[in-house]
């Protein structure tokens, strides 16, 4: 049973694991990606089915994204910045755009990046008017 038919995740939190990357390194690598759009839920009585569409179609283009970095050769961070990119640009998610309100109020982002390979690291938090957090936490990576 997919999640979707208990409740549909919407984004306060964004992961995408990349596995066995880059893939340049060799032509026919496999690697995995997994997405998810976070946490708090829309209940399924509450989505219609073209909400539904239309988020699935965002999730998808945030794959495809990171898919298409990784068959020409692109490293599996430039595939997990420009799939999360694509999520915080995207109007159906509140990443990028506010997420949580603070106790005043305001809205502050937090992202944070990681590179198994060689353990580097990148994050920011409270960060104000920024439109890509996780731009700006693999900036500080």
């Amino acid at each position: 049973m997919s999640f979707l038919n208990r409740h549909f995740c919407v984004i306060c939190m964004l992961s995408c694991v990349l596995l066995n990357s880059p893939v340049s390194q060799a032509q026919n690598s496999e690697y995995v990606i997994a997405i998810h759009g976070g946490a708090g839920t829309i209940s399924r009585a509450k989505l219609t089915p073209e909400r539904e569409a239309e988020f699935r179609e965002a999730l998808t283009h945030a794959m495809t994204t990171a898919e298409e970095i990784l068959v020409q050769g692109g490293s599996a961070i430039d595939a997990v910045v420009a799939a999360i990119n694509t999520m915080e640009d995207s109007p159906l998610f509140n990443a990028g755009k506010g997420a949580v309100f603070t106790n005043v109020g305001t809205n502050e982002f937090d992202a944070s990046i990681m590179n198994g390979a060689d353990l580097q690291a990148g994050a920011v938090a409270s960060v104000k008017n920024i439109k890509n957090p996780i731009s700006l936490a693999r900036t500080v990576m």
